[in-house]
């Protein structure tokens, strides 16, 4: 199924169902007024929801209404407890390659992960507004898990059964504030560096997924627009190399992890070899009109540092600027059938005054 929550006037907002195909929608109040009570006690009140999602995709609810976007807050407005880990470790390689860091196999053979902003999550429309003199505005696009409560000690397979919902986020990232050295690149920066986090409008269980959901993982591909031009296509399975069922396992590790936890992945990123795989890529350089083509990786990545890096590597030097007031982000995932999953994030920034 998936669930929303519109604004209501609260901290908290009001929990709809939402169709498949993201077209109705439907308030639970007859069930629960918010999500956060649902993962408290899902496995009684998840049944009920499930019954609603059934007669909304059936056209049989009652008092269905068109689903607005619009109207969203981030599924969970308020979570607990929010990390986010190294799921893509390709994202802190490139980064540190770009930078002359020596890659040290041990941080990327480890998962890592940080404790990030764990106030109000944006909604997917709201505009992202920075102070005037942010440095080097980033937006790194990624999936994160809500959770049921979680005992410590957890295995990484017993995790996977906690997952409630899927979503798609961005993390609002200040690159100039970001740790540098051995560091560059990894999941750990401080909170000043993380103003904000967005998410996707709608909050999927793992179900849903059908196929696209095995081991952990989402294997669909992500596709990211700056100004409406895609700057970021990667498939969120590849390259993954440590599932949401190990990230969880890691953070209950030596603690109980309360129901509405968020973890998130970290920037979706897929390495060269794997795009060169699928024949989307020519690190080496490719001939047209009889002379070498500057390298081109057409995947690209799905934060602004990445495609520096990327952009480094090949050409020497980074050309892609930073993000700026104006600048218009969007990030979606579609599903085979063509779909949209959680619905579009589609955000401007802008600066306070």
């Amino acid at each position: 199924m998936k669930l929303a929550t519109y604004r209501d006037g609260s901290s908290d907002g009001q929990l709809v169902v939402v169709s498949r195909d993201l077209s109705m929608a439907h308030y639970a109040t007859g069930i629960t007024s918010r999500l956060q009570s649902a993962l408290d006690d899902w496995n009684f009140i998840a049944p009920q929801l499930e019954d609603l999602f059934a007669l909304l995709q059936s056209g049989r609810a009652r008092h269905a209404f068109a689903f607005e976007p619009g109207r969203c807050m981030a599924p969970l407005p308020r979570p607990g407890l929010h990390v986010q880990g190294n799921a893509y470790p390709n994202h802190g390689d490139l980064l540190r390659r770009a930078a002359a860091v020596a890659t040290d196999g041990a941080q990327s053979g480890a998962i890592q992960l940080c404790a990030a902003p764990s106030g109000d999550f944006l909604g997917a429309c709201a505009d992202i507004v920075l102070p005037a003199d942010a440095p080097e505005i980033d937006c790194a696009a990624g999936l994160a898990v809500l959770t049921g409560a979680l005992p410590a000690g957890t295995s990484a397979d017993r995790a996977i059964d906690g997952i409630r919902l899927l979503m798609l986020t961005h993390s609002i990232q200040l690159r100039a504030l970001m740790p540098s050295g051995e560091q560059v690149g990894d999941a750990c920066a401080p909170i000043t560096a993380q103003p904000v986090v967005a998410c996707a409008p709608v909050g999927v269980t793992p179900d849903e997924l059908g196929a696209a959901w095995q081991e952990g993982r989402v294997h669909l591909a992500l596709q990211s627009l700056l100004n409406g031009r895609r700057v970021g296509r990667c498939e969120a399975g590849t390259g993954m190399r440590f599932h949401f069922g190990q990230l969880l396992a890691q953070l209950a590790k030596n603690r109980s992890v309360p129901a509405g936890s968020v973890v998130g992945s970290g920037p979706v990123s897929n390495a060269a070899e794997e795009n060169a795989v699928a024949g989307e890529s020519n690190p080496q350089g490719s001939k047209k009109g009889g002379s070498t083509a500057s390298p081109q990786w057409p995947r690209g990545a799905h934060c602004i540092a990445e495609r520096r890096a990327i952009e480094t590597l090949l050409d020497g030097a980074p050309r892609s600027a930073w993000l700026r007031t104006g600048d218009r982000l969007r990030s979606e995932m579609k599903a085979a059938d063509g779909l949209s999953v959680f619905g579009a994030i589609d955000h401007v920034i802008a600066l306070a005054d």
